[in-house]
């Protein structure tokens, strides 16, 4: 039973994007939409150009802002801001998610590759403010995003996190493989399973999966 598997948790880390709300919502279609701009301005290229080079940046970087900052010395300050500044009222509250992580016992913390600021409009928009002990974005982990380990050791590392006691639930599943390796209970949250060693379990209703869990 995914219960006692998650009896030793005591801290509960949570993705942002297409984690605590629904790909449906498309919230990332919007900053997808401003990052290609911003690259086409900054960089003075044209859109198939600078679409290409951002989705390029994810992939090998992690993030876009990553591959920009380390191709280009790009400022994170005024990307960040800029590309986060999207509509949030395509985003419902739900009260189902907020009950279910409201009665998990212990610790409850967000770990996004976007920023806190932006982290933190997502969660008001659905109804789950105050219910997290931290925000952490990608400039706490010195702007270095996940899945690379430095940025997993570094906001672990400011949130004093005993791994070993402690569960992620991602959409990402390259993002899961440092967790497990740290000993995390290790959950991929979206539509579609996906079968690998560094993941433990899959959900398609985070708020189903974290109700059975307690």
């Amino acid at each position: 039973m995914p219960r006692d598997q998650f009896s030793h948790v005591t801290t509960w880390v949570f993705d942002l994007d297409n984690t605590l709300y629904p790909p449906a919502a498309r919230l990332f279609d919007q900053i997808e939409v401003r990052m290609t701009d911003w690259v086409m301005r900054t960089l003075g290229i044209d859109r198939a150009a600078a679409d290409r080079l951002r989705s390029d940046y994810w992939r090998d970087h992690g993030t876009t802002l990553a591959g920009l900052m380390r191709n280009h010395g790009v400022d994170p300050g005024p990307y960040l801001h800029e590309v986060h500044d999207i509509d949030f009222s395509v985003l419902d509250p739900d009260p189902a998610l907020a009950g279910a992580i409201t009665a998990l016992p212990g610790r409850k913390i967000i770990y996004t590759n976007g920023s806190a600021p932006y982290a933190e409009r997502v969660i008001a928009a659905r109804g789950l403010s105050g219910l997290f002990d931290a925000i952490y974005g990608v400039e706490h982990a010195g702007f270095h995003p996940k899945p690379d380990a430095q940025a997993f050791d570094t906001v672990f590392g400011l949130d004093r996190l005993d791994t070993a006691r402690a569960a992620m639930f991602e959409d990402d599943p390259r993002n899961l493989a440092v967790p497990h390796a740290k000993g995390m209970k290790t959950v991929l949250v979206g539509p579609e399973p996906l079968t690998a060693d560094h993941i433990h379990h899959h959900t398609d209703d985070l708020a189903g999966f974290l109700a059975r869990l307690v």
